[in-house]
């Protein structure tokens, strides 16, 4: 009942109007950003609280990527909402075409636990950018970041504009049944399964930001020491609870043994010699994958890392060599600090490896030889990566980000999360003069045939 007054309430205030207007939706933009400064030592404490994560990374990861996603947004709304004037075809003379980007309406958006802040803001500018109402769920596992949420949000929007639903309040996982006008999900490929399933019953359009097991390919020609830094990095960021993060590496044969040393000499240069009591590495989200994560260690043959410590639920970063496709390692994503390698001998063998897996979120590629980034780029289907370094790409709020096919479908980021929350309007208007008796019947002269033909052809 709680779901449906929301549902009822924001749907009221959006065909009142209120939300349309571009300077009215500019000002609701630099309100939350304003909302975030003065929360940013709540959300920093908070995500701290869930998931061990220190003030650098904390910023770096949640808070400053958002902030500079709102100011960006600012900047460009104007120009991406404005009507867009399109050319019109001669056989519509005398007319304009336009094209219009409406709001949906009263939107959903579900939110995961790994970056509860960022995860949960990011689309929420799309949809105030858009001229949308939304309702914001939470993850239950991150209760701290979604009180924090809750009560940012509350200081700055009534709930009949913005609401926030925290995972743990009663109903909340029933919101997807209400009949939103669109979903916009992030998380697992099973969950979103069922809420694209629940969706289609209302014909609700869904975004789906999804996972997967994104590889890292390192070719005989790549940069060893330079991969090696980047990997592990991309691997480190949030203990590897990251739905792009380098799920698996996939090495040529004759640069594996030495891309290992690379990564055994780098990681204690990144992380510590001992990674157990290092203050600022994050911890794993509960006990479940706590214990889902070390099981896995045990399936592997282990180079590096391995030990674990149940009473702060880390884990050092681990290398797991001789690795088959069969592995339970290559079943799922991962989702935390463990990195199995792989090998390839030739570059045929690679594509026809990855042909045979699910079109991953990410995909990074090492290389300094350009045929073979050609190969990467044209011939595999993945939802964006990068080349010669890893993650830096969902950063990049110039370029769309988003899945494909198990991976999710739709994208955001910058002038992708407007146009994701806004339906696309094709207009035509047409000139009261010259009416044309082409199109109208009667159809059996033979030169309103030959002229129609003249046009379209």
């Amino acid at each position: 009942m709680k779901n449906k007054k929301i549902v009822s309430k924001q749907r009221r205030f959006f065909y009142s109007g209120k939300t349309l207007p571009i300077n009215q939706r500019i000002n609701n933009l630099k309100k939350l950003r304003q909302a975030i400064l003065n929360y940013e030592d709540k959300i920093t404490k908070a995500l701290y609280e869930d998931l061990g994560k220190s003030q650098f990374e904390a910023y770096k990861t949640e808070i400053g990527i958002t902030l500079h996603e709102l100011s960006y947004m600012i900047r460009k709304l104007p120009s991406y909402a404005r009507a867009k004037r399109r050319a019109t075809p001669l056989t519509h003379f005398p007319s304009t075409s336009r094209i219009y980007h409406d709001p949906y309406g009263v939107v959903l958006i579900v939110s995961p636990w790994n970056y509860p802040f960022h995860l949960a803001i990011m689309p929420l500018i799309g949809a105030i950018a858009g001229g949308n109402c939304a309702v914001v769920k939470t993850s239950v596992s991150a209760a701290a970041s979604s009180a924090i949420i809750k009560e940012m949000i509350s200081s700055v929007f009534p709930e009949k504009y913005i609401a926030v639903v925290e995972g743990k309040e009663e109903g909340s996982h029933r919101l997807p049944d209400e009949k939103f006008d669109f979903i916009f999900f992030t998380g697992s490929i099973n969950v979103g399964r069922q809420i694209m399933e629940r969706a289609s019953k209302n014909l609700t359009p869904v975004v789906l930001e999804l996972g997967g097991k994104s590889p890292c390919i390192v070719d005989e020609t790549a940069d060893l020491a330079l991969a090696a830094k980047r990997i592990i990095w991309g691997k480190s960021i949030n203990s590897g609870q990251t739905c792009v993060a380098p799920d698996y590496v996939l090495a040529h044969s004759s640069v594996k043994e030495e891309l290992i040393r690379e990564m055994k000499k780098v990681i204690p240069l990144l992380l510590g010699e001992d990674i157990l009591k290092n203050k600022n590495i994050p911890w794993i989200i509960n006990q479940h994958h706590f214990e889902r994560l070390t099981k896995l260690i045990e399936t592997g043959e282990l180079v590096y890392g391995g030990r674990s410590n149940p009473e702060d639920r880390k884990i050092e970063l681990t290398i797991i060599d001789n690795v088959s496709w069969d592995s339970p390692l290559m079943q799922e994503e991962i989702f935390g600090p463990i990195l199995p390698i792989l090998t390839y001998n030739n570059r045929e063998e690679m594509l026809s490896f990855m042909a045979k897996r699910e079109k991953p979120l990410a995909l990074y590629l090492f290389t300094q030889n350009k045929e073979m980034e050609k190969l990467v780029t044209r011939r595999l289907s993945y939802g964006g990566g990068c080349i010669n370094d890893t993650i830096m790409h969902v950063a990049n709020n110039r370029i769309p980000f988003g899945g494909v096919g198990n991976s999710g479908m739709g994208n955001y980021h910058g002038k992708g999360s407007f146009e994701t929350f806004t339906h696309t309007k094709g207009l035509v208007k047409r000139a009261k003069r010259l009416d044309l008796p082409l199109r109208y019947p009667p159809y059996d002269s033979q030169r309103k045939m030959k002229i129609l033909k003249m046009f379209l052809k």
